[in-house]
This record gives structure tokens, sequence and C-alpha cells, in this order.
């Protein structure tokens, strides 16, 4: 089971299809290929399906950005409001570069628990 994990967090991390590894998901940088040219696999397995990986990013997001803002809460004499403005760009950029990762990390999760034949 743990070598299961492994190997699906390996594909995710890596933007690859869960079950072969070898077919890229995105073709660019927001646009995610229908299924898996190799394997076959469907990515989008019903409309919706990626809304948990919405909750991925966020959650993703909020923590690293909270982390951040009690980092330098703690080891500065910044006022909230630098704080926040340094903050700021974390929040606006990050999502955006992760969402690639967390579809990706959705859909190896979902592929772990769900195995789609």
């Amino acid at each position: 089971m743990a070598e299961r994990i492994a190997t699906s967090l390996s594909r995710a991390l890596r933007l690859r299809c869960p079950r072969c590894g070898e077919t890229p998901l995105f073709r660019g940088w927001f646009a995610m290929a229908e299924s898996c040219a190799l394997c076959g696999l469907r990515f989008e397995r019903a409309q919706g399906y990626f809304v948990g990986a919405i909750y991925v990013n966020y959650a993703v997001t909020a923590v690293l950005t909270l982390g951040l803002f009690f980092l330098l809460w703690g080891l500065t004499a910044l006022s909230t409001a630098a704080e926040l403005a340094l903050v700021l760009p974390l929040v606006i950029v990050f999502p955006l570069w992760f969402f690639r990762y967390s579809r990706s990390l959705w859909l190896a999760l979902e592929w772990l628990i769900n195995r789609e034949p």
C-alpha cells in the first residue's frame, strides 16, 4: 500500500497520468488533456470533478500564507500592513502556479481510492 501511495504521489508531482505515469496531464499551462494518450484513463470523470482540487489549492495556499504571516510576525518588527503587503503576492501568484499540482494531486488521490478500468 505504501508503495502504491509513493508511486501515485510521484506521478502527481511530475504531472503525469496516475495509472501509467507516462502521459503529461497538461497541454500548456491551464489546458488539461481529456484522457491519457497511452492507457486511456479519463482525467475528468464527471462535470465538477475537480472541485476537490480547488479545495486542495485553497488549503495549501491558506496554510502557506498563514505560516508566512506568523513567521514574519514572530521574527520581524514589521507592522501588520507591511506583513500583509509582503504576503499578498503569495496569495495572488501561488494558487495560479499550484493549479496544475492541485489537479494532479486530486486525480492521483481519487485514482488511489477508485481505480477506474
